[in-house]
């Protein structure tokens, strides 16, 4: 292969989409940031990520035509039927190399865990939870119909409607001053009012915008807030539910657990879940730091594709 060929690794996600072009040595040759790639949260999420990576190979002073293989991790592809839509979103002049569509936990996975035998926890703006284990099969909390309503727009929700309902205390004084913050609500009385006309008409926005009000929540809880604890406590229990269920696949006595994303990772959610998946009755699941961000398991797949050395180490990127 030439000097200059390049790989691009792609983490399609539901929030951003993120581009890495790198060389076949292992550096970076650029990484930028996009819009929202997610079919079922924006519209133009094919046109966010073609314009991301234009931007990324503009950035590393490289074409479409340097390319020699291309990976990403688009949240919402799921499967072969998917392939009718997927191939717009990496359909770029010239850009013909070999281009592998997967889902975004997949990426997450080969990041994280280094596709080692293993489980990541997704939850920030999306939920998912996904295992490869010892015999290499591909096992999702998905596949058992489970879903874990922990991801941020969920916990931002139940934070209100909790209130709403009049379930908070003195403990939820900040709580719900960030909510009449957040909602420009002068008085109680004008947030009830949105919440009875919906907050939005637009469900997508809505739950943009309830998804932003996250980070308040796992703060709050944090900060001893009894409905942000019951909010997050209720959300990692059935994080932890759907870890048993993957984790029932696996033959040895001890998991390796990666967290992932803005609720998993945020200081309450962590110590939660690590209290709850240690003490599990059936297996240890020993919580993991992730080795690396989602895009750079894009890259190392597309090596991987590539028959080339993944034992390398992408300087400067941190989950």
């Amino acid at each position: 292969m030439e000097r200059d060929t390049i790989v691009i690794g792609i983490d399609g996600g539901g929030t951003n989409t993120r581009v890495m072009v790198c060389d076949l040595k292992g550096s970076e040759l650029a990484y930028v940031e996009g819009g929202c790639a997610s079919r079922y949260k924006d519209e133009k999420a094919s046109e966010n990520v073609r314009a991301a990576i234009g931007e990324a190979l503009a950035k590393a002073g490289r074409t479409t035509a340097d390319a020699v293989g291309l990976v990403a991790g688009i949240a919402g592809y799921e499967s072969a039927e998917d392939d009718a839509w997927i191939a717009s979103f990496t359909d770029l002049p010239d850009l013909r190399c070999p281009k592998l569509h997967l889902n975004d936990s997949d990426i997450a996975h080969a990041g994280a865990l280094r596709s080692q035998p293993g489980i990541i926890v997704i939850a920030g703006t999306g939920t998912m939870i996904m295992g490869i284990n010892e015999s290499g099969r591909r096992v999702r909390n998905l596949d058992y119909h489970h879903y874990a309503y922990s991801a941020a727009r969920h916990l931002a929700y139940d934070a209100v409607y909790e209130v709403l309902a009049g379930r908070g205390d003195g403990s939820d004084e900040g709580l719900v001053s960030e909510m009449l913050r957040y909602w420009q609500a002068d008085e109680f009385e004008q947030l009830q009012e949105q919440a009875r006309q919906g907050f939005h008409p637009d469900k997508m926005k809505r739950d943009q915008l309830f998804g932003l009000f996250a980070p308040r929540v796992t703060l709050a809880a944090e900060q001893g807030s009894g409905v942000a604890r019951r909010v997050c406590d209720r959300a990692a229990e059935q994080l932890r539910l759907g870890v048993e269920l993957v984790g029932s696949s696996f033959a040895g006595g001890e998991v390796e657990a990666a967290l992932i994303g803005s609720v998993a990772r945020s200081p309450y959610m962590v110590g939660r879940l690590r209290a709850l998946l240690e003490a599990s009755p059936v297996r240890r699941y020993r919580i993991v730091e992730p080795q690396f961000p989602p895009v750079v398991g894009a890259v190392l797949l597309a090596y991987r594709e590539l028959g080339l050395s993944t034992d390398v180490r992408i300087a400067g990127r941190q989950v």
